[in-house]
């Protein structure tokens, strides 16, 4: 299945962005710890499953993203909660998230997301289910692509 977009205008993902402050049906939660190495700036992590199919909850303070990753032998959904983000592909063009959006990542593809400089962006973070399956951390989102793939070029 293609990546796919509900049906939130552009006026009312602007208005939620504006107003978002990383709570959105589900709580910010506390700031990510466990993962913190992995991501520049803060984070906030909520586990809302980690029976059958793993589902967190990840608020990102603006500007911040995480690491170049992979997931291997599942992949990932994102469901996008509220802000504003993006979302990158290694080799593939950024993709601006509002309110509503899907993304199906598959399983061996390099990729990052995280919020936009100028917002709060969270998103419930799926993981497919899969034998074996595991994610590999790899280098920083530099400032350079991070500020080309989100418009802000330094």
């Amino acid at each position: 299945m293609q990546n796919q977009r509900n049906t939130v205008s552009s006026a009312g993902a602007e208005i939620m962005s504006q107003q978002f402050d990383g709570n959105s049906v589900f709580p910010r939660g506390e700031k990510n710890e466990a993962y913190a190495k992995y991501f520049t700036g803060d984070s906030y992590l909520t586990m809302l499953s980690m029976e059958g199919v793993v589902i967190g909850n990840v608020a990102f303070e603006p500007g911040c993203r995480n690491f170049w990753h992979i997931h291997h032998q599942g992949g990932q959904i994102l469901l996008v909660t509220g802000g504003r983000g993006w979302y990158q592909a290694w080799n593939q063009p950024a993709r601006e998230l509002k309110t509503g959006d899907v993304v199906h990542i598959p399983a061996g593809m390099k990729h990052w997301h995280g919020a936009a400089p100028d917002s709060w962006f969270s998103h419930l973070a799926v993981e497919v289910p899969g034998d074996e399956t595991s994610n590999e951390w790899l280098e920083a989102v530099d400032n350079t692509v991070y500020f080309k793939a989100t418009g802000k070029e330094v």
